[in-house]
């Protein structure tokens, strides 16, 4: 007795692992459950071994579709947050582009405004620059007496006092110094 019950378990494993070979090679869209086994157990439902194993590779292969469908919600999830974040990428570089583009225009304007303070500067009175730029703070002297004709700048420098005339000579290497 246990022999041809042993051939017949036997038979429906081949027969399962024929089945899942065959579904392999035509790919995972085959890989979908089947709600019954009735064809696998045609035949097959007085062995218990038989039931039990049927019944085991119906639940894995629900459980399969159940990871497939999980698989393919996550991937539209990914390519939503890819699409989104394209997305997000492209406006940041329209902004980056404007930003850019205001600061070329400003540096423009700022360069502008001071060409036409280094103007003022060189047509008037040295005794007179020396006692404007005395007053104002000494990095922004510095720069404006860098940018000056240089023997306007030597006159302006002879009329400010020697204190000062130190500091902004130290501001003006730095200038120099930071330009290089």
């Amino acid at each position: 007795m246990r022999r041809p019950v042993l051939s017949v378990i036997g038979g429906i494993l081949v027969l399962a692992a024929a089945g899942q070979a065959v579904m392999l090679m035509d790919g995972f869209s085959r890989l979908t459950a089947n709600a019954e086994p009735s064809e696998l157990m045609a035949g097959c439902t007085d062995v218990p071994e038989a039931v039990a194993l049927a019944e085991t590779l119906r639940e894995r292969s629900l459980r399969l579709d159940g990871y497939m469908k999980e698989l393919d919600r996550k991937k539209a999830e990914i390519n939503f947050a890819e699409k989104q974040l394209t997305e997000k990428l492209v406006e940041l570089r329209k902004v980056k582009q404007q930003l850019a583009q205001r600061d070329a225009g400003q540096r423009q304007s700022v360069t502008e405004d001071i060409s036409r303070l280094i103007a003022v500067y060189d047509q008037m009175k040295p005794e007179q620059a020396a006692m404007v730029l005395s007053n104002l703070p000494p990095d922004f002297a510095a720069q404006i007496l860098v940018r000056v004709q240089p023997e306007t700048g030597a006159r302006i420098m002879a009329s400010v006092e020697p204190g000062q005339a130190a500091v902004l000579t130290s501001y003006m290497g730095a200038v120099r110094a930071a330009a290089k």
